[in-house]
């Protein structure tokens, strides 16, 4: 694949699969990866299974991949239970797939990507805390310190990485079994944010018109932040 392609992760559900397709339409080429094969048939489309959940996999997925112009890590899970009830297991893996493999992303991907490209990272406006989502906000609001440090580093090849933070998007994991503690909560616009929106705001953040914005957390909530 030659300029203008992406990595995007989770590409096969939700707000992954909405940025794939958004960049599909506007003739990028993309790179795939998630652990279930998604819906898509595109010439633009190379898609490698991986679980983001194993450096070796990630490590895997990235070695052939050659010059980009950037990444999306859009791969998440959402568990919640209140304090006394916390799964400290399902807290490790949602710190590897939303943080970690955030970082090793950079680490596999910063010098394939062209000066002037973009580093981006699904994160969630919960990272400023919410009852009954504590080990979910906290891997969340850990990315804010690694795009702000890494914006920073990669400042001088004019290259940025920020965070896309959505409120209750209407996507599979807002009915996910797994959230039965912690129900998703309707924004004062009397709607959720659309997998569409986001994909949007993050081709905003691709765009030329946002080559200055870098190390900052934009969040999408309907309302529900005030």
């Amino acid at each position: 694949m030659a300029k203008d392609s992406f990595l995007v992760t989770g590409c096969s559900s939700g707000i992954g699969l909405a940025i794939t397709q958004d960049l599909l339409a506007k003739n990028y080429k993309v790179y795939g990866l998630a652990r279930h094969t998604p819906p898509l048939s595109h010439p633009n489309f190379k898609f490698c299974k991986a679980d983001l959940m194993q450096f070796a996999n990630i490590k895997a997925a990235t070695k052939s991949i050659g010059q980009i112009n950037g990444f999306i890590h859009a791969a998440g899970q959402l568990k919640t239970a209140p304090l006394q009830a916390l799964n400290l297991e399902e807290g490790k893996a949602m710190w590897q797939l939303h943080l970690q493999a955030a970082a090793e992303l950079c680490y596999l991907l910063s010098e394939k990507i062209y000066d002037g490209g973009r580093i981006i990272f699904i994160g969630s406006r919960v990272a400023k805390g919410a009852p009954k989502r504590a080990l979910y906000a906290a891997s969340k609001s850990g990315l804010t310190g690694l795009a702000r440090s890494i914006a920073a580093e990669l400042a001088s090849r004019k290259i940025t990485v920020n965070i896309v933070a959505p409120g209750a998007t209407d996507t599979p994991m807002l009915s996910d079994p797994g959230r039965t503690s912690s129900k998703p909560k309707m924004p004062p616009f009397g709607r959720f944010i659309q997998p569409e929106e986001v994909a949007s705001l993050v081709g905003f953040l691709i765009s030329d018109a946002g080559a200055s914005i870098t190390g900052q957390e934009i969040v999408i909530c309907g309302g529900a932040s005030l």
